[in-house]
């Protein structure tokens, strides 16, 4: 069984921390996809993430309904909720966070390159500096954000920015801690990152729709949290510690 601890944050929202270890969930026990269903890939790239249609359920990973994660030994997950809703995914990695969240996307395009532009227009408006780099899954943002102490001094947080572009849907991925500068650190997220299965489902819904997240073990579908654009910082690097 997993092991649930609901946060006394503040009354609107609760933290649920979810322990793999006791679910023995590792990626070493998850099946990857068949190499049909699988696109060519650069030599020594990770693959991934997958979409639902490539990975069948039942494979080990972690099921938060519009996500499926294979987590790793030493992983904890955090999820963020307000009543019945899930409004965060992060997980805690060896000194490293990745912050997840799923979104649909149009049928006909991606849309990472246009929220990428947008992330890096906002960082540079508020003070930061940005640079657009090749990454294992194609562009990504390495930013250095202005944050504000408790203390009420200012300061610059280093944040990857990654995505993911799939078939109508997009996963984006805010990292921040060791995995910025440590290229070990680094393998161990992206894996993590890599590892994740999409589940859009088949309704209609607009792009940059948030994908319906839920607890594990939750029955019945998730509720469907408010529509909203997608912010890089409603979800992003703000509410991470400062170290």
């Amino acid at each position: 069984m997993a092991l649930f601890r609901r946060g006394t944050k503040d009354a609107a929202h609760d933290e649920v921390e979810v322990d793999p270890s006791d679910q023995e969930l590792g990626t070493e026990d998850v099946p990857e996809p068949e190499p049909d269903d699988v696109t060519d890939d650069e030599p020594g790239e990770p693959t991934g993430p997958w979409d639902a249609s490539q990975v069948p359920p039942g494979d080990g990973r972690l099921d938060l309904g519009g996500m499926r994660l294979a987590v790793a030994p030493g992983a904890k997950v955090h999820m963020e909720t307000k009543g019945q809703v899930v409004t965060l995914v992060r997980v805690e990695l060896d000194g490293s966070e990745l912050q997840l969240a799923p979104f649909a996307a149009p049928r006909s395009e991606g849309i990472w390159d246009e929220i990428r532009e947008e992330i890096a227009q906002q960082v540079t408006s508020d003070g930061g500096t940005v640079d657009d780099l090749p990454g294992p899954f194609g562009r990504e943002l390495l930013a250095r954000v202005v944050v504000r102490t408790a203390e009420g001094r200012t300061g610059q947080r280093v944040v990857r920015f990654i995505g993911a572009d799939g078939p109508r849907w997009f996963l984006r991925g805010v990292i921040t801690g060791r995995a910025t500068t440590d290229a070990e650190a680094a393998a161990a997220v992206e894996q993590f990152f890599a590892g994740t299965v999409v589940v859009r489902g088949t309704e209609a819904m607009p792009p940059r729709e948030p994908l319906a997240l839920q607890l594990p073990g939750q029955v019945g579908p998730a509720p469907v949290p408010e529509p909203a654009p997608v912010d890089p910082f409603a979800r992003g690097p703000e509410i991470t510690e400062i170290r």
